[in-house]
């Protein structure tokens, strides 16, 4: 999840959750993130690890994301903890596949109009994430 820290005395800076805009904005960079992925030659490889059909893979991501950004725990509530790693073990994921993701996602908040410094801050953290999930190595 993404957390800001904040000291004693200092005031709740709003969720990264909150900075996007809510469940329509987070809603609309997933499937913007899939629209991409489904058309985009360049994203084929991270493509071909999804089923045909990606309402499921929506729906799943978008649950997850809500809860990573500071937003309502929409998967926990469905299924449990994440389990991130174990969850996508059956896929083989490497680097090429790791950065498919993440220019995938990068050109989704680009085009939707994230935030900069947003955007800046959620690529670092999915880099670390979609790195942690990597399980062969390129």
């Amino acid at each position: 999840m993404i957390v800001d820290s904040v000291g004693e005395g200092a005031q709740t800076q709003p969720s990264a959750f909150e900075q996007m805009g809510g469940e329509a904005a987070v809603r609309a960079l997933v499937d913007r993130f899939y629209d991409l992925m489904d058309l985009s030659l360049e994203f084929r490889g991270l493509r071909a690890l999804h089923p045909s059909a990606l309402d499921a893979s929506r729906d799943k991501l978008f649950w997850f994301l809500c809860g990573w950004l500071g937003g309502p725990q929409h998967y926990v509530e469905r299924f449990g903890h994440p389990m991130l790693r174990a969850r996508h073990m059956p896929y083989q994921i490497g680097i090429a596949e790791r950065d498919q993701w993440l220019r995938c996602m990068g050109q989704a908040m680009v085009e939707l109009q994230v935030d900069p410094q947003l955007a800046h801050r959620l690529s670092e953290s999915f880099f670390g994430t979609a790195d942690w999930m990597r399980n062969r190595g390129n």
